[in-house]
C-alpha cells in the first residue's frame, strides 16, 4: 500500500481532495475518484477549475448546473478500481484512491512541469480529467471541454485558484475595470513613450502612494477605447502571490500573454538585487532583463525614487528604459479621486460617505499623514474612517462618544480616524488652527519663567511657518537655544511639543554627548549595508518616519561629531535624510531645537547687555561654521533667572506634586513658609531652577513618603506642609473625620530637616 506524495498536489488541490473523500458516504463508494473531485470542483466557486468551468461555460453555452447533476450521478454509479494508494487529507486520514485518480494526479503533473510550476492544481487536475484515459473524458469532450481548451486557459489562475495574470485591457473592454481618474499630463507622457519607434520601456519613478500603477491602469482604459498608441492588445500584471509561490513559471506566463502587448513590473528594482537581496532566482531575473532588451512586449516598472537610483546603476536600465517621475496628486487631484472611490466604499462597508469626510480626509492626510503621499494617505485615513464608524454602527466595539452610530462617515469621523494615526490628540486636529496660535505666547508662558525674549522669537518662527510665509520642505522651525543650566532651554522644547503636538512624548532627545565619534552617525541614519545594525535603521530617521509632527531636541550639540553637522545641514536646509536603507524622512512638520551651553559664562548676570550678547555669539561663531548658522532660524540667548522668576518655577514644580498626590487620593497644602524655606535651600543659583528638583525631592518628596508609611495614610487625606525650626513639618487630616473636631485635633504632626 503506497501513500500519495503530499509534494505533488498544491494546498487548494489538497483541500479539494480532502472534501471530495467526504463525499465517499454521500454517494455510496468506497474510493476517491475523478468523479467525486469533479463533483468537488463544481462546488468550489474559488478553485481554479471552477474558473475555468465557468469561463468555458460562458464561451460554449452550457450549463454547470446541468454539468453538476450529470457529475454527481455518475460519481454514484462509479465505484472505481483499488488502485491501492492513499491519500493523507488535510485532517490526517487515510483516503483510498481509485486507479483512474493516479492517471488524473500523474498527468495534472505532468501539465504543470510543462509550464515550469512544481505542483499540481486543480485546473492542471482538471485538464487531465478530459484525457480519454479517464471515464471523465466523455461527459466533458459532449460540451466541448477539451484538454487544449482547458490548457489554454490556465494562464488566467494560479495554482492556488487566485487570479494568476490581469489583463487591464480586456477588463476596460468587459466594462469590469474600476473608475480611475486620468492624470491627462502624466498619461500624455507616458503614451508619447510609448509610441517611440525603439527603446519603448518605462519606468515609472515616485513616491510609494503616488498612484504609479494607477496610472498603468489609466493607461489600459485609454487603450481599450482606441485613445492610446496602436499595436498594444494588452496591459498584463502578474499577480504577487503567484510571484511568491512559483516565480519563474509566473514570469514566464506573464511574458506570453504580454507578447505584442504591455507588462507592467511594480518594484522592478526587485528584479535586478544582488545574490545577497535577492527576491527571486538568478532566472527569473535574466528572463525579464532579456524582455527590456528585446522588443515583444513593453515593460513598465515603477520604482521609488531610492530604488531607481540603485537601478539607473545597471547598463540595461539605463540604456533601454526612459525614466517618467510620476508626483504626488494634489489636494484637487486627490479629491476627485476619492470621489470616484465614494460608490465603492459605500458598497464595502454599507455606510454613507459625506462629501465633507472626504473633504477633510485630503486635508488631514495632506497635513499630517507623512508616512504615506496623496492619494494614498487620504485613501488610507477614509478607510479607517469608513471602518471605525461600521464597527461602532454594528456594535462591534464600545461606542466612541465622538462617533455616532448612525450609518453616516462625516467630518468628524475623519478627524476620530486622523487621531488615532498619528496619534495627535483630537482636541489639537479640531481646534481653530488660527485662534491656538495667536495665543500661543499667553500658552507657553504659563510653563516658561523669565524667557520671554525667548518665547516671542520661537513664537514668531512657528507662525511665519503655519501661515504658509516659508519654505515648505524645510522644517517649522529651526533654534539654538544658548545659556547656562537650568533655565528652561529643555522646558521650551517640551513647552512647544505639548502645544504643537498635543503631547510631550511627540519629542525625540537625543544627547549629542553620545554621539562624538564619527561611527556613531550611524546611529542617527543607520548602518551602511554589511555593517552591524544595518537592519535596525537609524534612530533619528526612523522616528521622524514614523512620527513626523515632533519636537527634535539635540541636546549639548556643540558636543557632537562634526560629520553631524553635515548630516544636519541637510535637515535644516532641504528638511530630508535619507537612511542606509534608502527610505526617505521628511522633516516638514518638525521642529529642531539645538541647545548649547557655548558661551554660558558670560551670561551668568542679572541683566544681559549688547557686550555679554556679543561676547557669546563670537563663540557661537568661532565654533559652528557660517553655512550652518545661516539656516537657522533663530539663535535665542536664555537669560539667568533671578529669585522671583525661581519661586514661580517651584510654585509649578509643586503643582506637579500636587497632582501625583491628587492620583493616590492625597491632597498637598504646602505654605508660603514651606515654600519660602525651600528656596532658602537653593545655594547653587548659577545652575538656575535644576537644583530645585532636587531640593523638591529631599525635603519633600521623602520625607512625605516616611510620614505616610508611618501615620498610614487612608481614605481621602490632606496633608499640610509647613516651615519649623529645623525644616519642613508634616500634619494630616483625613476628609472622613471631618465632622468630628477631636479626630481632627488627632491628625498626625511631625516635622523634618
Amino acid at each position: 500500500m503506497g501513500t500519495l506524495n503530499p509534494n505533488i498536489p498544491t494546498a487548494e488541490l489538497a483541500r479539494l481532495l480532502t472534501a471530495a473523500g467526504q463525499k465517499r458516504a454521500d454517494v455510496g463508494v468506497k474510493l476517491l475518484t475523478p468523479q467525486l473531485l469533479l463533483v468537488a470542483f463544481l462546488e468550489d466557486r474559488e478553485s481554479g477549475a471552477y474558473r475555468i468551468l465557468e469561463t468555458l461555460a460562458r464561451k460554449l453555452g452550457f450549463d454547470l448546473a446541468e454539468l453538476g447533476r450529470r457529475v454527481d450521478m455518475m460519481a454514484r454509479h462509479t465505484p472505481g478500481k483499488d488502485a491501492r494508494f492513499d491519500f493523507t487529507d488535510d485532517f490526517g486520514k487515510q483516503v483510498p484512491l481509485a486507479d483512474e485518480m493516479l492517471v488524473v494526479l500523474d498527468e495534472g503533473l505532468s501539465i504543470a512541469q510543462a509550464r515550469d510550476e512544481l505542483k499540481a492544481g486543480s485546473a492542471h487536475a482538471l485538464a487531465a480529467m478530459a484525457d480519454i484515459k479517464v471515464t471523465t473524458y466523455g461527459a466533458l469532450q459532449r460540451l466541448g471541454i477539451t484538454q487544449a481548451a482547458v490548457v489554454a486557459l490556465l494562464d488566467e489562475v494560479s495554482q492556488e485558484g487566485t487570479p494568476l495574470l490581469r489583463d487591464y485591457i480586456d477588463e476596460a473592454r468587459r466594462g469590469e475595470a474600476q473608475p480611475l481618474f486620468q492624470r491627462e499630463q502624466l498619461l500624455r507622457d507616458l503614451m508619447t513613450l510609448l509610441s517611440l519607434s525603439g527603446r519603448r520601456h518605462v519606468v515609472l519613478v515616485g513616491p510609494d502612494g503616488a498612484g504609479k500603477r494607477s496610472l498603468a491602469h489609466s493607461l489600459a482604459q485609454l487603450l481599450a477605447e482606441g485613445k492610446g498608441p496602436d499595436g498594444f492588445r494588452s496591459l498584463t500584471q502578474i499577480a504577487e502571490p503567484a510571484l511568491l509561490e512559483n516565480p519563474l513559471a509566473a514570469l514566464r506566463a506573464g511574458l506570453r500573454r504580454a507578447s505584442g502587448g504591455i507588462l507592467l513590473v511594480p518594484g522592478l528594482d526587485r528584479f535586478f538585487a544582488d545574490r545577497l537581496r535577492a527576491r527571486f532566482p538568478e532566472q527569473v531575473n535574466r528572463d525579464l532583463h532579456k524582455a527590456i532588451l528585446g522588443q515583444e512586449q513593453v515593460i513598465i516598472g515603477t520604482a521609488t525614487p531610492a530604488a531607481f537610483e540603485r537601478l539607473v546603476q545597471e547598463p540595461i536600465v539605463r540604456e533601454h528604459m526612459h525614466r517618467l517621475d510620476v508626483p504626488p496628486a494634489n489636494r484637487d487631484e486627490t479629491l476627485a479621486i476619492l470621489t470616484l472611490r465614494d460608490g465603492q466604499l459605500e458598497q464595502d462597508y454599507g455606510l454613507v460617505v459625506s462629501r465633507e469626510a472626504l473633504e477633510k480626509a485630503v486635508a488631514l492626510a495632506d497635513q499630517y499623514l507623512k508616512m504615506d503621499v496623496l492619494p494614498a494617505s487620504a485613501i488610507q485615513l477614509t478607510e479607517r474612517a469608513c471602518a471605525l464608524v461600521k464597527m461602532v454602527t454594528d456594535e462591534h466595539m464600545e461606542t466612541l462618544y465622538e462617533v455616532a452610530p448612525d450609518g453616516r462617515v462625516d467630518a468628524e469621523d475623519v478627524m476620530v480616524a486622523a487621531s488615532l494615526i498619528t496619534r495627535v490628540p483630537l482636541s489639537k486636529l479640531s481646534e481653530d488652527e488660527s485662534a491656538r496660535y495667536a495665543n500661543m505666547v499667553d500658552h507657553l508662558k504659563k510653563r516658561i519663567i523669565g524667557q520671554e525674549e525667548a518665547i516671542l522669537a520661537v513664537s514668531r518662527a512657528v507662525k511665519t511657518a503655519r501661515v504658509g510665509l516659508r519654505n515648505p520642505k524645510r522644517p517649522i522651525g529651526s533654534f539654538l537655544f544658548l545659556g547656562p543650566s537650568g533655565v528652561g532651554k529643555s522646558e521650551l522644547a517640551k513647552a512647544l511639543a505639548e502645544f504643537l503636538f498635543g503631547t510631550e512624548d511627540a519629542m525625540l532627545t537625543l544627547d549629542m554627548s553620545e554621539y562624538q565619534e564619527e561611527a556613531s552617525l550611524n546611529r542617527l541614519i543607520g548602518a551602511p549595508p554589511g555593517y552591524v545594525g544595518f537592519e535596525g535603521g537609524g534612530q533619528l530617521t526612523n522616528f521622524v518616519r514614523e512620527r513626523p509632527y515632533t519636537v527634535i531636541l539635540f541636546d549639548e550639540v556643540e558636543k557632537a561629531h562634526a560629520r553631524i553637522f553635515d548630516v544636519l545641514l541637510q535637515v535644516l536646509d532641504e528638511g530630508r535624510l535619507t537612511d542606509s536603507h534608502g527610505r526617505l524622512a521628511t522633516f516638514s512638520e518638525a521642529v529642531i531645537i539645538m541647545t548649547s551651553n557655548l558661551g554660558s559664562k558670560h551670561l551668568l548676570v542679572p541683566a544681559i547687555g549688547d557686550s555679554e550678547r556679543e561676547r557669546v555669539m563670537g563663540e557661537v561663531r568661532r565654533f559652528f561654521r557660517p553655512e550652518f548658522l545661516n539656516r537657522l532660524d533663530e539663535i535665542i540667548v536664555f537669560h539667568q533667572l533671578d529669585a522671583m522668576q525661581l519661586a514661580q518655577i517651584l510654585d509649578l514644580m509643586l503643582k506637579k506634586e500636587f497632582r501625583l498626590a491628587e492620583a493616590q487620593g492625597l491632597s498637598l497644602d504646602v505654605s508660603p513658609a514651606a515654600r519660602q524655606w525651600m528656596l532658602a535651600q537653593n545655594d547653587q543659583p548659577a545652575f538656575g531652577a535644576r537644583p530645585l528638583q532636587r531640593i523638591i525631592a529631599r525635603h519633600l518628596r521623602e520625607p512625605l513618603a516616611d510620614f505616610l508609611l508611618r501615620e498610614g495614610a487612608q481614605g481621602e487625606t490632606t496633608v499640610h506642609v509647613n516651615a519649623g525650626p529645623d525644616g519642613l513639618t508634616f500634619a494630616m487630616t483625613r476628609d472622613d473625620a471631618s465632622a468630628n473636631p477631636a479626630a481632627r485635633a488627632r491628625g498626625g504632626q511631625n516635622q523634618y530637616g
